[in-house]
């Protein structure tokens, strides 16, 4: 039964290795759950790899006596569990040790036949970085590669929201609990996903984003991946932490050059120095992938920017407002000058000349 196994993976600090032994041991989260909790220390012997510890952090955890109850509102928000020996776990991860024992999803898993890429970079990224992204993520969601990245701000974002728009898949890897969007600025990327693609997190329901469960998120965004480019990262970003996992996953490292005077552009160079692959044009990359070349200045891109340029002073002015990532309602007030009732009936006219959406409540972006 899933809701045992939502409670044995939830337990804490117990590591996975440890949980693969345990379910080896007793077959499964129920049995841990009605064994365990009334072992005798003169048994913890039969336990290899356990300490006393060990024990008491699962006992306290068998106390709970509302698991059933716990596991239904967890249901309730569209969330659920894929332990390792499911055959919907990601096979792309079952071939590397130290992998996850269970995942928390929102919307489904990276499909197993089609192909999937890593777009990532700084979360403060420059203009020139932002458009590469889109670029790429775009070009890839059109030939059918799955787009993986972090949810977060900047170059992640921007790539995920590309995916989407073009209208492919783009599944985001959290270093929170499922249930907690972060950073809260994504929230509209967050609530969009589901619906094109999927968020996971192997982290339990609830927990926070706090700063050690990154790195050990980026190696479930690589491992998911059959290529990773990394398109603008500081001497010590956290995307050279997810090449370095790829690299050592053995996997295909394309970097972004840029400046030799930008500091957002060293880690890829240095990428680059150590024999990544360079990111010239998304026609290359997935002539390299041996995906077939797209044209990317199609006909409805271009007409969108003809029905930009029709706009009336003051939609432009509030278009011009509107960037790639979402602005609140009070934001676009104060930038624009407009009274309330006026700037609504301008969002709304571009809204229905599909030029912005709202991603959510009073969360503005382009379209």
């Amino acid at each position: 039964m899933l809701r045992y196994e939502w409670w044995f993976a939830g337990i804490r600090p117990l590591s996975d290795k440890k949980k693969r032994l345990l379910r080896e041991i007793y077959g499964s989260g129920k049995e841990i759950y009605k064994k365990l909790y009334n072992i005798e220390e003169k048994h913890f012997h039969e336990l290899a790899g356990l300490t006393k510890q060990d024990i008491c952090v699962i006992r306290q955890a068998a106390r709970d006596r509302d698991v059933d109850e716990q596991y239904e509102r967890v249901l309730d928000k569209g969330i659920r569990i894929v332990p390792y020996f499911m055959e919907e776990y990601p096979k792309r991860l079952k071939d590397y040790s130290g992998m996850p024992y269970a995942l928390y999803i929102k919307g489904e898993l990276p499909r197993e036949d089609s192909p999937t890429a890593a777009v990532v970079g700084a979360r403060k990224c420059t203009p020139y970085g932002e458009k590469m992204a889109i670029a790429f993520a775009e070009a890839l969601a059109l030939s059918g590669v799955q787009v993986i990245s972090g949810m977060a701000n900047g170059i992640d974002g921007a790539a995920q929201r590309a995916a989407i728009r073009a209208g492919g898949s783009s599944f985001g890897v959290l270093g929170s609990g499922i249930d907690v969007c972060y950073p809260k600025e994504n929230r509209g990327l967050y609530a969009d996903l589901p619906a094109h693609g999927g968020v996971l997190s192997e982290q339990p329901v609830g927990t926070p984003p706090l700063r050690e469960y990154f790195p050990a998120r980026n190696r479930i965004i690589s491992g998911l991946s059959d290529v990773v480019l990394v398109i603008e990262a500081g001497e010590r970003s956290g995307s050279l932490i997810t090449a370095d996992m790829a690299l050592e996953q053995g996997k295909d490292i394309y970097a972004l050059p840029g400046p030799v005077t930008s500091s957002l552009s060293r880690g890829c160079h240095e990428l680059i120095r150590q024999g990544a692959g360079i990111l010239i044009s998304p026609e290359v990359l997935l002539e390299e992938m041996g995906l077939e070349k797209m044209s990317f200045d199609s006909e409805n891109i271009r007409n969108h920017g003809k029905n930009a340029k029709k706009l009336e002073r003051k939609e432009k002015l509030v278009y011009d407002a509107i960037g790639l990532f979402p602005k609140s309602l009070s934001t676009l007030l104060s930038e624009t000058g407009f009274e309330t009732a006026e700037l609504m009936r301008i969002l709304v006219s571009l809204e229905m000349n599909g030029l912005i959406r709202e991603l959510s409540k009073n969360y503005f972006v382009r379209a």
